[in-house]
């Protein structure tokens, strides 16, 4: 088995513990992004996965390489060229007091790519799933459109496609996304999304709904996912599902949604203490890929990706550093946290 991602990867830098950016004096340096989240995930469950990207020929640009190489991911058909690295800034919450991100961006590598910096066919070779984000196409017009040629090339070779709709409104506005997504999701075979993703891309709201205030509707989402299906043509629709009660606490649970056979799949739902919260959603695609990819089951799927989702969020740094083993014992009820001898 093998999977492919594509998209942004950028430099990590934040204060360290709960420490505000305008207290600190120092900054902890690693890296992240949605669709590099999602391959040392499934890395780390043994399937082979490749991440492919654009990053500049300096030391920089091979740090990050070589982070990625730690986990196992193949960075084979990473294409160098650009002059940097995009960075983001995370300031971590706490209690009532709001996580924080700043991103500097602007003109990194991918940005800059354009459709001839990749060659699909090869990249494609021996591949079955293909994986990347809304965050991706939102970066530029050509890392859009390389984003399309990726999927039309994936889906000539009957490679499997997945995509998490990751909304950002810092990178463009709801009809640019609507407009440019609408296109890419026709080749979709999976859609993972939040209410918010749904939403403010394509329209489709969750009624009777409002994370905020702890007011969940389970049939507001199975609508949400048939709206999608039927909009798209997808084969499945995995939707999460965060009530977010501080910084620190959230319930956590997911739904999966198959259009073949119009059936609906909910999983327990998680009382989650925080450590790190950014790349919580891309674990969660990380672990439904391997199960999807594995055969599993749909009950089992969705309640693979949600309690490895859990345990990401006990984890510094973006990416999910769990054994399938630890997932599928707190999918048996193993969550005391006790000390395992």
């Amino acid at each position: 088995m093998k999977v492919v991602c594509f998209g942004e990867v950028m430099l990590r830098l934040n204060p360290p513990g709960y420490e505000r950016f305008a207290q600190t004096s120092s900054l902890v340096y690693n890296i992240g992004g949605a669709e590099a989240n999602v391959a040392v995930s499934t890395s780390n469950y043994g399937i082979e996965s490749s991440f492919v990207t654009r990053l500049p020929a300096h030391e920089i640009g091979t740090s990050v390489i070589n982070m990625l190489r730690r986990y196992g991911v193949d960075t084979s058909q990473i294409i160098r060229g650009g002059s940097r690295v995009g960075i983001y800034y995370l300031e971590k919450g706490a209690s009532q007091r709001s996580s924080k991100v700043i991103y500097d961006r602007a003109n990194s590598a991918i940005a800059q790519a354009s459709a001839s910096d990749f060659n699909w066919e090869r990249i494609f070779e021996g591949a079955d799933w293909f994986h990347f984000t809304g965050i991706t196409p939102a970066l530029s017009d050509g890392a859009a459109l390389c984003c399309l040629e990726a999927c039309r090339a994936a889906k000539s070779a009957g490679i499997k496609i997945s995509c998490d709709l990751n909304y950002r409104k810092n990178l463009w506005s709801p009809e640019k996304a609507g407009q440019v997504m609408g296109e890419l999701m026709k080749y979709v075979d999976l859609c993972i999304a939040n209410e918010e993703d749904a939403d403010m891309v394509f329209g489709i709201k969750a009624e009777n709904t409002d994370v905020d205030r702890g007011i969940v509707s389970h049939d507001a989402y199975r609508s949400v996912a048939a709206q999608l299906a039927e909009r798209f043509g997808c084969e499945k629709i995995a939707i999460t599902l965060r009530i977010s009660i501080s910084a620190n606490d959230n319930d956590w649970a997911g739904m999966l949604y198959d259009s073949k056979t119009d059936e609906y799949y909910f999983s327990p739902t998680y009382n989650i203490h925080i450590v790190d919260r950014v790349g919580g959603g891309d674990s969660f695609g990380g672990g439904l890929i391997y199960a999807l990819l594995s055969d599993k089951d749909n009950t089992y799927a969705i309640n693979f990706a949600v309690a490895a989702s859990a345990l990401k969020h006990t984890i510094e740094g973006d990416f999910n550093l769990v054994s399938i083993a630890e997932v599928e014992s707190l999918m048996s009820g193993s969550g005391s946290g006790r000390v395992q001898r």
